[in-house]
């Protein structure tokens, strides 16, 4: 099972804003830049919907990658959302933390990983089994 360090988001009394460029940037051909700023932007006012219920966690390990997640990505995690059918989630099973896509099926319940090497995990009856998080945001370092 795969370790992530959990963490409360403690929002600054004093936020910092990053200069934020209002307008969007092409991912297909050049456009001439319009020199567009706002003043600044807040990510955690961006980012995060109810701060009393969110939380980061580093990723560690490799089980997420076929869905963009990536050992040292930053996950925001909101605990306030209903977990759902194909969501990503932050669980907790049988005194682990792990991050999988949740899987809910005739059969039971599955974490399932995106990564072909790791194996599907079936929630057993009489697990210590809590979605305790879904998966907001992903911060990544390029």
């Amino acid at each position: 099972m795969e370790e992530i360090k959990i963490s409360e988001v403690k929002p600054d009394e004093q936020t910092s804003g990053l200069q934020f460029f209002e307008s969007r940037v092409q991912a297909g051909f050049p456009s001439p830049a319009q020199g567009e700023y706002a003043d600044s932007i807040d990510l955690n006012r961006a980012l995060i919907t109810n701060p009393a219920a969110t939380f980061c966690a580093r990723v560690i390990g490799n089980s997420m990658v076929e869905a963009g997640i990536n050992e040292g990505d930053l996950l925001i995690i909101d605990r306030s959302l209903t977990p759902h059918d194909g969501n990503i989630a932050v669980c907790f099973i049988d005194g682990d933390f792990t991050v999988k896509r949740l899987s809910v099926r005739d059969e039971g319940v599955f974490l399932t990983p995106a990564n072909a090497d790791f194996p599907e995990l079936r929630v057993e009856e009489g697990s210590n089994f809590q979605v305790w998080g879904v998966v907001s945001h992903i911060i990544k370092r390029v």
